[in-house]
């Protein structure tokens, strides 16, 4: 069997076409960085807009390289939240009418069960249950996966997710959007212990996070140091080093409670931060502890990407879980409810 994976969740275009049998054969991803740049941030209109001009030609791009045709792709999986509205609709759109006109099976897919599952891209897959930290832009949850659909929120963000934590303070030490992967850069050359940053919601119970005031407390620790006349490049390495290391030190802390009280010892991360070095290393050793692993997706499928909708399409394709003529994009969509399989 042979599906194809449309991803439009908010600025990035993701077309793959997966394989139950060899894999991914073809996948391209068109990301708008440039269109928005200049905002700070993403324009909801101009992303839906981008979307309706590279979706098409995306699909055409990963048939021709697969060597295929839509008469031997036996579904459509599509993004149908969570994420931007207009966004998603344009890909929900698409991909229904495709399935209709190729008269083959249409399968909405939940944006963050398709990052959830990236991992069963690789070699090295993970054995249910398990553990799974998604933390990206819009979202940091801690899941127990005991299989696909069947899924127990643990935890979650009660404000910013990490991501968007990167992103804004990122914005605050002057850097370009997405600052996120650009401040991880520039904290390589930070000194260590020059500031320390609290480490939000671990010194209390329970699995929930906090990342506001972490943007919060970078926020004025820049401007002490403006008004001491010390921000020069390396304060702004320094801040960075601290702020990362508060972060990635909260997700690895709920991390290590969630495996304990779920007496597991196997964890899944996924999501733009899970391509964070740091992050990764620290997880590691707190498996390694436990007699466990952490698994994650190749940077490339870290991301948002239509492999990812792909895959998790094709397990749904299998199970039967079709959309009816009719479609529908779900801009706020608990991952907690969707049926298993």
């Amino acid at each position: 069997m042979r599906i194809l994976g449309i991803e439009t969740s908010c600025d990035e275009t993701g077309i793959a076409i997966y394989d139950e049998e060899q894999g991914i054969l073809a996948h391209r991803l068109y990301s708008q960085i440039k269109v928005h740049a200049d905002y700070g941030g993403v324009v909801p209109e101009l992303a839906s807009r981008d979307h309706v001009r590279k979706t098409l030609p995306l699909i055409r791009e990963v048939l021709a390289e697969a060597n295929l045709t839509p008469k031997d792709l036996d579904g459509v999986a599509y993004t149908s939240g969570p994420g931007l509205i207009g966004a998603l609709l344009v890909g929900c759109s698409i991909g229904r009418s495709l399935a209709y006109g190729w008269n083959i099976p249409a399968v909405p897919v939940h944006h963050m069960e398709g990052h959830l599952l990236a991992p069963m891209l690789e070699e090295d897959v993970p054995e249910f249950p398990f553990v799974a930290l998604l933390v990206s832009g819009g979202h940091t949850q801690l899941v127990r996966v005991n299989g696909i659909g069947e899924y127990e929120m643990l935890g979650e963000s009660v404000d910013d997710a990490a991501g968007e934590a990167f992103d804004k303070t990122a914005k605050l030490l002057g850097l370009d959007y997405p600052g996120g992967p650009v401040l991880a850069k520039m904290a390589e050359s930070g000194t260590k212990g020059r500031y320390k940053f609290p480490r939000p919601m671990t010194d209390r119970p329970g699995l929930d996070f906090s990342f506001s005031g972490l943007k919060t407390f970078a926020a004025n620790t820049i401007n002490s140091a403006k008004e001491k006349g010390e921000l020069d490049e390396q304060t702004h390495a320094d801040i960075a080093y601290a702020f990362q290391e508060a972060v990635v030190d909260t997700l690895a802390i709920k991390c290590r409670r969630a495996l304990e009280q779920c007496q597991l010892n196997r964890l899944v991360i996924a999501g733009g931060v899970s391509a964070n070095t740091e992050l990764r290393t620290k997880l590691a050793v707190i498996t390694k502890k436990l007699g466990g692993q952490v698994y994650y997706p190749r940077p490339e499928f870290c991301t948002d990407n239509g492999a990812m909708i792909a895959y998790a399409g094709m397990q749904r394709l299998k199970a039967g879980n079709f959309a009816d003529l009719s479609f529908k994009a779900t801009p706020r969509w608990p991952l907690d409810t969707l049926p298993s399989i």
